[in-house]
């Protein structure tokens, strides 16, 4: 059937929105109610919507002595029985949106103000043909002896059935985790209860997903029920919605809707059958359809676990083990993780003399990722953990296993040509998206094994923000640069772009030294610039070992992450055709890895013999290039000119902290050549000479400063460096206070001058208390000494004695 371009629709919400993947979608009229999920009662049905209505009506002198409810509206009588009120809620129909699938589908009110109402599960999704045996669709137990089941999604009936199942296995304890972050409710239909959830016309049979975060599954699917309600009084009592999404046999459907009695969400299908088996515990717990859960998700799961006795380790062991039983719309890929995160927890519970290892084939698929090996290396019982998340996957993979989605997206990545880019990157973004959930199923299996024991003194989230180092690693999960053929500028998939078309020479410095933004910081032998090729250097460490300088060491630290070669003469780097400005890092563990990467470059670009094309300052250019060099050979050919020359390539991330490693290697680096001359000069340089070198240039005046109050001769020179510390600081301070002061009076035109500011508004901020305790806590208690005070640090000091030449006035 064909469907037109766009939905027909007709309406103007003017009530307040509803955020949903981003669009504005009508709410009504009326607050919807929400029961957090934690409540066993619900507050649904229609009575007590009657009475929660009846907090917005102002009654008469609020004498309401009587409250009489029934199926036309609730009646309030009042003033001693004399009175009677009957409350009507008015809907108006141009408070919704309307519109169609097709030209050839009748028109009819938008959930949410753009979506359509589907079945949920349809026939071929089971693939297990559990539905009619167990009640849900694809049903199953783990393998092994856990009580660990999975499931699509049931309707109310079949959720009974469900549970009938596992009371004939002797499951006395259910605890039922809803893993759907979806809205989802339920239309009666013979003597049933029947799932649908809102789908957009532009992909039927896709479920909404990444929902604001602000908005719980819960609190969308109430607001949905109460649309309904008001499209069936509107529509003479009935709704349309669709079974057949393929063919659209005898679509739309008409269901009728007399009263909220007619729908159900997801907590009352799940919730009602449990008020009988209180040993049964019901939890949602959305989970993403791609990628790994965020922080806040496993808190939740943690949460569950610390509720829960029979999940503690100080559990009486002479108890069964509570059955967990994970269900999302068709029970596989959400339904799977919830499975494993069940699986782990069961084999701490039972331990590993427990664990049905060698009852179990492991997936064939060994994931030998580098974020892998760093991160087993690294954690504590790191190849334990390890071995338990792949036995927990195994355990689990009847249906589906995160080891095979990993290697299968792999190996799609490899098979796709370079003419389908926008295919790639699809297909990349599943290949990380399943790593990453596997990562953090082995994050979190070592979580468990440092708090499990000690019964969650601290939430996943602080564990992991203890551990710090775990975002690092997953932050350079995708390492495929480290494998990218050097031939790829020799191929034309990616092309040669000059320094000068990426250096802005900002300082104007490039006519005198032949390089961009070169530049020194006052009173120190400490010097900043671009990337310089084979002349420039020359012409640097020509400045730095002249007669008017003298340099006898000279420390050279380069700061770039991505591939730079000079060719002649001319320094160059890798860039993607569609994108020159992103440079494209390399994530190394060793810097030597840059240097074979660059010899590999030079190699086949002297091979090819061809001619390439290359982005200069003017324009696009086709060069033959005869001569080619890595950033190494340059120094070592200039080292033997220069013996004082010391070279070190540190990579330095643009635009972002440092990691914490480079502050090591930075310190490192200028403590051993410091330590031999202290007089060293410290140089440093990235692609333009601004943002990573600026910020390598900061961490070294602090390091010097530092280092020369240690190696101050007397106390006298230590104080006095101290002192210039503080006077430094504050003199920052100040020029933040100064911005402040330009903010806040910029409405008056700065009528009131900053000295009246200072002491009128700042003063009694605090901001002079602070100044008069001035130093860095860090490192000394600023009350130890004298200069953190303005009785002293605001003296005149000069570092010599000047002679008194006048009379004092």
């Amino acid at each position: 059937m064909q469907k037109p371009k766009d939905v027909t629709t007709r309406g103007t919400a003017v009530r307040p929105s509803v955020q949903i993947m981003g669009t504005s979608a009508s709410a009504t009229s009326q607050a919807a109610p929400f029961a957090p999920t934690h409540q066993a009662d619900h507050q649904g049905n229609v009575m007590a919507e009657h009475r929660r209505s009846l907090q917005s009506v102002n009654i008469r002198n609020s004498k309401a002595k009587s409250i009489i409810t029934n199926k036309v509206a609730p009646v309030v009588i009042t003033n001693n029985c004399r009175e009677e009120f009957q409350i009507h809620d008015k809907i108006q129909s141009a408070n919704y949106s309307m519109g169609r699938i097709s030209d050839l589908l009748p028109e009819h009110y938008l959930v949410l103000g753009e979506f359509f109402m589907v079945q949920d599960v349809y026939n071929r999704a089971d693939v297990l043909n559990t539905t009619k045996i167990h009640g849900a669709p694809n049903f199953r137990k783990v393998k092994g002896n856990y009580p660990l089941f999975g499931m699509g999604q049931p309707s109310l009936n079949g959720f009974k059935q469900v549970l009938q199942r596992l009371q004939i296995d002797g499951c006395e304890e259910v605890i039922f985790i809803c893993v759907r972050e979806e809205p989802v409710v339920f239309f009666r239909s013979d003597g049933d209860f029947i799932p649908y959830t809102p789908r957009g016309r532009e992909n039927l049979q896709e479920n909404l997903h990444d929902l604001d975060r602000e908005l719980s599954p819960e609190k969308i699917e109430l607001s949905i029920r109460k649309e309904l309600c008001d499209f069936a009084k509107l529509s003479e009592n009935m709704f349309y919605v669709y079974n057949d999404i393929e063919h659209f046999k005898d679509e739309p459907q008409q269901v009728q809707i007399l009263s909220e009695e007619d729908i159900h969400v997801t907590e009352e299908v799940y919730k009602r059958p449990l008020f009988s088996q209180p040993l049964h515990r019901y939890y949602r717990l959305p989970l993403p359809m791609e990628g790994a859960p965020l922080e806040e998700t496993f808190d939740a799961f943690v949460n569950i676990l610390r509720v829960t006795p029979n999940l503690s380790l100080m559990r009486d062991s002479s108890r069964p083990l509570p059955a967990l039983l994970f269900s999302c719309q068709v029970g596989v890929g959400r339904t799977h993780l919830g499975l494993i995160l069940g699986a782990i927890v069961f084999h701490h519970l039972q331990g590993a003399s427990e664990s049905p290892r060698q009852e179990i084939q492991k997936s064939e698929h060994k994931l030998d990722f580098q974020v892998i090996k760093l991160l087993i290396s690294r954690l504590p019982k790191g190849h334990q953990v390890l071995d338990e998340v792949d036995d927990a996957i195994a355990m689990c993979s009847e249906m589906h296993s995160i080891k095979d989605a990993v290697y299968e997206n792999k190996l799609k990545i490899e098979g796709i040509g370079e003419d389908d880019q926008i295919q790639g990157n699809s297909t990349k973004g599943y290949f990380l998206q399943s790593l990453e959930r596997y990562v953090y199923l082995l994050v979190f299996n070592a979580y468990l094994h440092d708090q499990y024991p000690q019964a969650f003194p601290q939430s996943f989230s602080q564990w992991l923000c203890m551990n710090a180092w775990i975002y690092r690693l997953l932050a350079s999960m995708d390492s495929s640069e480290l494998s990218a053929p050097a031939s790829l500028i020799t191929d034309g998939i990616r092309v040669l772009v000059s320094s000068q078309f990426l250096a802005t020479d900002l300082l104007s410095t490039a006519k005198e030294m032949k390089v961009a933004n070169f530049r020194r910081v006052s009173k120190m032998a400490l010097y900043g610039m671009a990337q310089p090729n084979s002349e420039a250097l020359a012409v640097v460490m020509s400045y730095l070992t002249d007669q008017r300088r003298g340099h006898s060491t000279i420390l050279w630290l380069n700061l770039q992450e991505e591939l730079v070669l000079e060719a002649n003469g001319q320094m160059f780097t890798p860039r993607e055709p569609g994108c020159l400005e992103q440079l494209i890092p390399v994530c190394v563990q060793h810097p030597q890895k840059l240097q074979e990467m660059e010899l590999a470059l030079k190699q086949d670009i002297l091979r090819c013999e061809k001619w390439l094309e290359v982005i200069t300052e003017q324009d696009k250019q086709m060069r033959m290039f005869k001569s080619c060099h890595t950033i190494e050979e340059l120094f070592v050919h200039r080292k033997s000119v220069h013996p004082v020359l010391s070279y070190q390539r540190i990579p330095l991330s643009d635009c972002c902290a440092p990691k914490e490693e480079v502050f090591d290697q930075l310190l490192e680096a200028m403590k051993s050549s410091l330590a031999e001359d202290t007089n060293c000069a410290l140089i440093f340089n990235c692609h333009d000479g601004k943002d990573r070198t600026t910020a390598a240039m900061v961490i070294a005046t602090l390091t010097l400063w530092h280092i020369n109050i240690k190696m101050a001769k007397s106390e006298a020179d230590a104080q006095g460096l101290r002192l210039r510390s503080l006077q430094y600081l504050e003199r920052y301070i100040y020029l933040i206070l100064f911005n402040c002061y330009l903010h806040l009076e910029k409405k008056d035109s700065w009528r009131r001058s900053f000295s009246q500011w200072m002491y009128q508004v700042a003063a009694r901020a605090g901001v002079y208390t602070i100044l008069n305790h001035l130093g860095f806590s860090e490192f000394e208690n600023s009350d130890d000494s004298p200069m953190a005070r303005f009785r002293f640090r605001w003296l005149p000091h000069s570092v010599q004695f000047i002679p008194m030449r006048g009379q004092l006035i």
